[in-house]
């Protein structure tokens, strides 16, 4: 495989006017810990967006129940006025408890107060994607409709609020069922080097020229961790973090990274994948992960 090019080459979301790097920017990590209440260093979060973006990044993934509202509002400190060319990804279909519970409501009401806060925390008259997320933690629930939730966001989207609509969370036949009543720009679902349930489905997006963007694509809050992966990170004097994201770029032209972190080092590192160069070797070698090697996942809300 040839070399990425700077921060991986570039993606069109489909039907749109955005074309963003391969290697975006989660903006998760910003808030407090378990994603709750403002960080500790709220200067260092911004200096970390502001260097994603003197980076190169123009893809940030959010939400306004990070926090809540806490995410958005380091964004527009950061950044605002934003970029022509940044896009800004957020979700709606979750919020948070006074404790900092996880709650999943996707009653249109909630869909869009949950809007409405993110225009107003981050500064903006319009979204410029917005993803319903479905029911369920790391797995699509069966038998979840989409349809009231993209019904509910597709109205807002005529009205200005919102111009284009992701999904997250979702099977082969929710997002064929959300598109029939809006165009989808955007698949997250849960995918990781040793998580591939989605395999097909990936493939099946990618035909559709449809952006996939992994959540947990390093494992959750605790790392993959393999022996093989670690093997073959040494052999090419990398680190494990940066091999697992140099596969999901591999792994697919529509693949979309967005690793978080509150740390500029980190930040670095997570940008240098991007320019990670996979042999046949090591793609065999990270390929036996999946069918050979137990690895220990851990996951949140996302």
């Amino acid at each position: 495989m040839a070399e990425a090019t700077k921060l991986a080459g570039k993606f069109t979301f489909p039907g749109t006017e955005f074309t963003v790097h391969r290697m975006g920017y989660g903006a998760m990590q910003l808030a407090g810990p378990h994603v709750f209440g403002p960080p500790k260093d709220r200067a260092a979060c911004v200096r970390v967006l502001q260097a994603a973006v003197d980076a190169g990044v123009d893809h940030i993934d959010t939400a306004d129940f990070y926090g809540p509202h806490v995410v958005n509002q380091i964004i527009k400190e950061a950044l605002h006025p934003y970029a022509k060319n940044l896009v800004i990804v957020t979700k709606v279909g979750a919020y948070r408890g006074m404790k900092g519970e996880w709650f999943q409501d996707h009653s249109k009401a909630l869909l869009h107060s949950t809007v409405y806060d993110n225009l107003r925390n981050l500064g903006v008259d319009a979204l410029d994607v917005v993803n319903v997320r479905g029911a369920g933690l790391d797995a699509p629930q069966a038998g979840f409709d989409f349809r009231p939730g993209i019904e509910a966001i597709a109205e807002l989207q005529q009205q200005g609020l919102v111009k284009h609509i992701g999904i997250s969370n979702a099977n082969a036949e929710q997002i064929a069922a959300a598109q029939k009543i809006a165009p989808i720009v955007c698949v997250q679902n849960f995918y990781n080097l040793a998580h591939r349930a989605d395999d097909a489905l990936l493939d099946s997006m990618a035909a559709q020229g449809i952006a996939w963007v992994p959540f947990f694509p390093l494992g959750g809050f605790s790392p993959l961790q393999s022996g093989l992966l670690s093997e073959a990170a040494a052999e090419m004097g990398a680190t494990p973090m940066q091999v697992a994201q140099a596969w999901l770029l591999h792994r697919s032209p529509n693949m979309l990274l967005i690793p978080g972190t509150s740390s500029t080092a980190h930040l670095a590192e997570n940008l240098a994948a991007a320019d990670i160069g996979l042999s046949p070797a090591v793609l065999a070698k990270l390929d036996r992960i999946y069918a050979e090697t137990p690895v220990k996942l851990s996951t949140t809300a996302h």
